[in-house]
């Protein structure tokens, strides 16, 4: 029975109230849903009924007076709609929408369908129409279950399917790390949600927790059902986000028993060589992958279980080359022991991943889930461009994660409440124990050649996260204004403790510069671990984010939707808020700057920052002058039906959407102060020092015995200690993003064109605080490395200012698969413009003193253009056909540009940032401007052991890379004075993108 409208206005009312009192008085955050909605008309006072035959799941509404009705909290899946006798219809809901769905006694045909068969679950027969969301301002689209399954892949992850969205890119590295990016921002922009809980890294990068320089998979994909890729203008229920926002929805059992075992394997001997193989023997190399999944009915129509396992054991190839900014000719400049360190090497990888999953449908209005995640992958790393295998590292990897949610269904509201907890853990160590040896190449600002020895003790890190979340959302979809209004709020509130310790007491390191004449007999610096007695050099704290959200999706009339939404966020990082400045810095600052008493008699360091701009009290803090942002983030959107027949719908909007600063920056003003890491200079002919001034010290061979007799050198000082020390007004980075576009449906053929631009702000960036006594950063080109903070080392400031700047334009058509045609189709299409003032992967931007004098170059992020398309048909005798084609532009290099000896440019610098693309390869079109070419097919041949197609094995054949082209992924600088030809051009004996031609070989079993 309804309520009445004077109730329901009160109801509505109080909630407001509520939400805006949660907002005022912080208790809490949102949460996303993966829910679908149906709304539509239908006979005024009738009841609409959708139900799942494969689950028992049924909801129900009743139309209103004008015959609409609405019907929310349903999970992806294929349902019986009805309103009464001769209108039931069958149709299928995408995770994540909102479909438009009207019933009439003549049961038409659903508008904005494809009649394909449902593919959000298994075991599906009966015949339905997808009903595709259109009236949205999203840029997104949806991957189905079909694509999971036939689309050829390099990696086991289901994330590698956003590929072929545009604007997205997934990506496998020479390391064989996977990445997901959005636009033209850094991975760890993007935010995943997994049945609406979002899986963000708080500490490390690569957006996901976990998934920063892996191998792995943060999910197992057989737990997948679909997912939604919305790449810019997400309603207002997202949060943590500035790029792309991923919402998956995991498989749920059924009535019945399905299941599935499969098994992946290949090896070198079925793959072609990389280009650092060509004229030797092959890296040993493998890929396993196994795993199974099984669901079906604890209670029929009432209870159902799911769980699925799966395995990757990886050795992959890697080559290790000089860094991008160092000459091949270099390599013969180099010790022995550093020439020996180039060549072929391999990675070995191993994870483990589980879920299960309990779903409980107790009433008619109830639905209860309940699911576990577990990861736990080993890898090797730091291999590769600059890398050697000595100096690499073992990185232990944990995620595990639990979830509670609980939706209940009224007559005219929905609310869906959630719980989770999670604990992540991120923890790599060197593989060798002793000096670190590392070479670098002085014509080129002293660029990384290669290291040898033992990993830098940076490389010695414990990260993670952990802790409890709770939200609640709250849908009224039966308010009637100027139009129907579907209004969603809802809060979140989550307490996770970070924790980090930076580095470990070990391994020395040893900087040799090298030149045209050779290698320098003994090194220009030294850099150690120093710990302080008494502090602790784990920093933790007890992170607490509130939020909270109001989202107006109005329906004016048949033609005109607007999206109305706004949300508000608080971040409160007690250990960056409530730090207090050691007061031995603060000292140090009000003291007498030595290097300045011979020009400036009587100028204290902090005078001499002043000079340069910088205002010491912008930094140190008293425990009290540092406060937790409130950031507001209105979004805005609009869909116009020219027709209203969901044929050809105009799409717009704009809004705002904030990230996090890593914990992995916030932490290192206390793990600096605890653990430094202190620098001693050498006086060497290629960088002149003066002993006893500063950290510079004559060179005795006794350094080379270990940390001892290095940190003797400095025993009861802070001599050479580097200090890291953060505004005390940072922010959180957003994005501003402005879309505007046209769908159309063209007979079987959903299309797309829109043109997006997306501001990014207040990204995180360390620059070098020293400064020469007349306050500049350049004198004769050079850096003030050696006038840091009296008695320390350098000072390390932490300020906003990273930004970026992207138009794209975006084209996709879809032709969805249906058993009818027996094929389908995609093609996505990206042209980018970005430009950025600092690689958005760097976060330590020492060649100027500070952020906001980097100039804008072309962004390094995104390609210009880039093509994707894929393919899959229904081939005779069992047999499915698949394809993939990946073309791209190269992906610009940023460097730098010198201008010779003794020349220098407007700010005092003897080398300015430039961008530039490195001659390419030829792809049927457009001559040599293809950096990435891949061709990847699949075929699949299935056993059917009974006739309704359930019960089968399979035998399946992956060829990616179909025509070995050389994806080139290391850049070789040639940007010097007086350098002929490109600036930079691919080191085509060093690592490629993705991998040579591999075939893979997969069996398996469904019932």
């Amino acid at each position: 029975m309804k309520a009445s409208k004077q109730m329901k206005k009160k109801l509505l009312c109080g909630v407001i109230a509520a939400s805006i009192a949660a907002v005022v008085a912080p208790t809490a955050t949102l949460a996303q849903t993966v829910t679908a909605t149906l709304k539509g008309k239908a006979a005024p006072g009738t009841q609409v009924t959708a139900f799942n035959p494969q689950t028992g799941l049924s909801r129900k509404a009743t139309a209103g007076a004008d015959g609409s009705y609405i019907i929310n909290g349903l999970p992806a899946a294929t349902y019986q709609v009805d309103a009464g006798p001769g209108t039931q219809q069958n149709v299928t809901l995408t995770v994540a929408s909102t479909a438009t769905l009207n019933l009439t006694a003549a049961a038409a045909a659903a508008p904005a369908a494809s009649a394909a068969n449902a593919t959000a679950m298994e075991g599906v027969t009966v015949s339905a129409s997808t009903l595709t969301e259109v009236k949205t301002p999203e840029v997104a689209k949806t991957i189905s279950l079909r694509q999971i399954q036939t689309i050829p892949q390099v990696s086991r992850n289901f994330l590698e399917f956003a590929d072929t969205v545009p604007g997205m890119v997934f990506s496998v590295d020479a390391q064989g790390h996977t990445s997901l990016r959005g636009g033209a921002q850094n991975d760890s922009s993007v935010n995943v949600f997994i049945d609406g809980v979002g899986q963000k890294s708080y500490v490390k990068e690569g957006g996901v927790s976990g998934q920063v320089n892996s191998q792995g998979n943060p999910f197992p994909q057989l737990a997948i059902g679909e997912y939604k890729v919305i790449t810019s203008n997400y309603k207002a229920e997202y949060d943590q986000v500035s790029s792309a926002a991923i919402t998956a929805e995991t498989k749920s059992g059924t009535n019945e028993f399905h299941g599935e075992v499969f098994d992946t394997y290949t090896s070198d001997k079925y793959r072609s060589r990389t280009p650092a193989e060509e004229d030797g023997d092959k890296a040993r190399s493998f890929e396993k992958e196994y795993g199974f999944a099984l669901g079906g009915p604890i209670i029929k129509d009432q209870m159902h279980f799911f769980v699925t396992f799966e395995q990757k054991k990886f050795d992959t190839p890697i080559t290790v080359s000089p860094g991008s900014d160092a000459p091949a000719s270099a390599i013969g400049l180099l010790p022995t022991a550093a020439q020996n360190a180039f060549g072929s090497a391999s990675l070995p990888f191993d994870e483990k991943l589980y879920f299960g999953k309990i779903d409980w449908e107790f009433t008619d209005r109830d639905r209860i889930e309940i699911s576990t995640q577990v990861r736990r992958e080993t890898q090797a790393d730091n291999i590769g461009q600059g890398q050697s295998v000595s100096q690499s590292i073992f990185t232990e990897n944990h995620d595990t994660r639990g979830t509670f949610r609980w939706q209940h269904s009224g007559d005219w509201y929905f609310n869906e409440f959630k719980a989770s907890y999670e604990n992540s853990s991120n923890d790599p160590l060197p593989v060798n124990y002793a000096n670190g040896l590392n070479y670098t190449y002085k014509p080129a600002n002293d660029a990384t050649i290669i290291g040898i020895g033992a990993a830098s003790p940076l490389a010695t890190q414990i990260k993670g996260q952990e802790g409890p979340m709770i939200s609640d959302d709250f849908t009224f979809n039966d308010l009637t204004w100027y139009g129907d209004h579907v209004l969603k709020m809802g809060w979140k509130y989550k307490e996770v403790t970070l924790h980090a310790q930076d580095a470990q007491n070990v391994n020395p390191q040893y900087t040799y510069s090298v030149d045209d004449t050779g290698t320098e007999a003994i090194p220009y610096k030294i850099q150690f671990s120093n710990p302080v007695a008494g502090l602790n050099s784990v920093s933790e704290t007890n992170d607490k984010q509130y939020g909270a959200y109001l989202q107006d999706d109005w329906s004016v009339n048949d033609h005109l939707t607007l999206n109305l939404g706004v949300r508000w966020d608080k971040e409160k990082t007690p250990s960056y808020l409530d730090w207090v400045t050691p007061e031995s810095v603060v000292n140090a600052f009000n003291s007498l700057d030595p290097n300045a008493q011979a020009l400036f008699p009587g100028q204290t360091y902090a005078q001499t920052l002043a000079k340069g701009g910088i205002n010491t009290q912008d930094y140190i803090s008293n425990g009290k002058n540092r406060h937790a942002q409130n950031q507001w983030a209105p979004r805005l959107g609009f869909s116009y039906d020219l027709f209203a027949d969901e044929e050809h719908v105009i799409h717009g909007g704009a809004g705002r959407s904030y990230d996090r600063n890593l914990y992995d920056y916030l932490q290192l003003e206390q793990t600096k102060s605890a653990l430094p890491y202190q620098q001693i200079n050498i006086n060497t002919a290629s960088h002149p020092c003066v002993p006893g001034v500063n950290s510079c010290f004559a060179w005795d061979p006794a350094y080379m015995n270990g940390l001892p007799v290095l940190q003797g050198l400095v025993n009861g000082t802070n001599l050479g200690q580097e200090v890291d020390i953060l505004n005390n007004d940072l922010k959180a980075p957003y994005s501003d993003q402005f879309s505007i576009g046209m769908s159309n449906k063209l007979g079987d053929w959903n299309t797309d064109a829109t043109v997006t631009r997306v501001l990014s702000y207040d990204g995180f960036a360390f620059t070098l605080g020293n400064r020469y006594p007349d306050g500049s950063f350049f004198q004769n080109g050079s850096q003030p490395w050696n006038n840091g903070i009296p008695g320390f080392g350098s000072m390390i400031r932490g300020d906003n200012g990273i930004r970026t700047a992207t138009t794209q334009v975006l084209l996709s058509a879809d032709k969805p698969y249906t058993r009818d045609s027996g094929w389908s189709a995609n093609f996505a299409y990206t042209y980018s413009h970005a430009k950025q003032n600092r690689d958005i992967n760097e976060h330590y931007s020492f060649d100027y003193g500070s952020i906001s004098n980097y100039p804008f170059i072309t962004s390094n992020a995104a390609a210009k253009h880039r093509f994707v398309a894929t393919g899959s048909l229904d081939g005779p005798w069992g047999f499915t056909f698949s394809g993939k084609l990946i073309i791209a532009t190269p992906l610009p290099w940023n460097g730098f540009e010198s201008c010779g000896t003794g020349c220098y440019y407007s700010q005092g610098e003897s080398s300015h940032p430039i961008a530039a693309v490195p001659a390419a390869s030829k792809f049927l079109v457009g001559g040599k401007i293809w950096g990435y070419r891949e061709i990847d097919l699949q075929a699949t041949k299935d056993f059917v052991v009974d006739a309704n197609d359930q019960t089968k094995f399979y035998l399946r054949i992956d060829l990616l890379n179909v025509f070995n082209w050389k994806n080139f992924a290391d850049y070789t600088s040639n940007s010097g004075a007086g350098a002929v030809g490109a600036p930079v051009v691919y080191n085509k004996n060093g690592n490629i993108t993705g991998v040579p031609r591999t075939a893979k070989i997969t069996a398996g079993f469904k019932f």
